[in-house]
């Protein structure tokens, strides 16, 4: 195991770290859909469209209309 780390440099990442990285972890079916960095974020940016447009559409529904 040590020799994995071998040249690694303590601390390295703790200043990015501190400053509110966001790092989460992916089960491993939705690691395999999005396999990097700009497709969770493509995805998850759509996703904040759908819901908006979807509460944009909830403020035209005439009263007393249901889905």
């Amino acid at each position: 195991m040590k020799a994995l780390l071998k040249g690694g440099v303590r601390g390295k990442h703790a200043e990015q770290y501190r400053a509110g990285t966001n790092l989460v972890l992916l089960e491993p079916d939705v690691a395999k859909a999005f396999p990097n960095a700009k497709a969770v974020n493509e995805a998850l940016k759509l996703v904040m469209k759908l819901k908006q447009v979807q509460e944009e559409a909830a403020h035209y529904q005439v009263e007393g209309q249901s889905d």
